[in-house]
């Protein structure tokens, strides 16, 4: 089985959770550079940028990013070539209100927050993970692992499911999904969920970590598929 597991969590307590799985921190800030192709913030280059032919971008993040429309600054193009991994944020605090993603860079229309991740995000994220043979190959390497081993990915993020608005898309979720088959397909509808559906969830999820939480307090054994 996978996990997802925010990584500022204490340790100590993933372990105590999930005292026989193997740990791979899948952020940009992991130890294990082999896996830090997978987090949206690495630079790729040439990955496309949805609904604005003949252009690309450096990752994943940067399109997501560059996209944003707020109420004191419309798109980014800068954000598409950033390589560096970060200063890619573009806050609330400088910009004023977001009022949305523009679908595109030559569009005059804007994208509502889930919309967007249906349509920019996740096919964006879904191009890498097909297509960059480094990301790919690291994918399919942890699902062969995953076949007779628990695996608990972290990230800054832990929400897994693309339906819920309430907070940022991990893509260690989505990670998840790709090798689970799950993935969302682009010629399905789905709908956000209601607040009252995210309130149920998250209380479950509360439910299931302290019925699930072991006391083996076991080595954690940080993941290497290169080993």
């Amino acid at each position: 089985m996978i996990y997802v597991e925010n990584k500022k969590r204490k340790l100590e307590k993933i372990k105590e959770q999930y005292p026989e799985a193997d740990i791979l921190d899948i952020t940009s800030t992991t130890n294990a550079k082999w896996a830090m192709v997978l987090s949206p913030f690495y630079p790729h280059g040439n990955i496309p940028i949805p609904f604005s032919e003949g252009y690309f971008a450096k990752c994943v993040e940067g399109i997501w990013q560059g996209l944003k429309v707020f109420e004191n600054c419309g798109i980014d193009m800068s954000s598409f070539q950033n390589d560096t991994m970060s200063g890619l944020k573009r806050t609330v605090r400088k910009f004023g209100l977001p009022r949305g993603h523009q679908k595109g860079i030559h569009s005059s229309e804007l994208l509502n927050y889930f919309d967007a991740r249906m349509q920019i995000y996740l096919p964006s994220y879904k191009y890498v993970l097909d297509n960059v043979p480094t990301a790919h190959n690291v994918v399919m390497k942890i699902a062969e692992r995953a076949k007779d081993h628990d695996i608990v990915f972290l990230d800054y993020n832990a929400n897994t499911d693309f339906r819920d608005t309430s907070s940022p898309m991990s893509h260690a979720g989505l990670v998840k999904m790709y090798i689970e088959g799950t993935y969302p397909k682009p010629d399905e509808k789905y709908e956000p969920l209601t607040a009252e559906e995210i309130a149920e969830r998250k209380e479950a999820k509360k439910t299931a970590r302290k019925a699930g939480t072991k006391k083996n307090k076991k080595e954690v054994k940080q993941l290497n598929i290169f080993d």
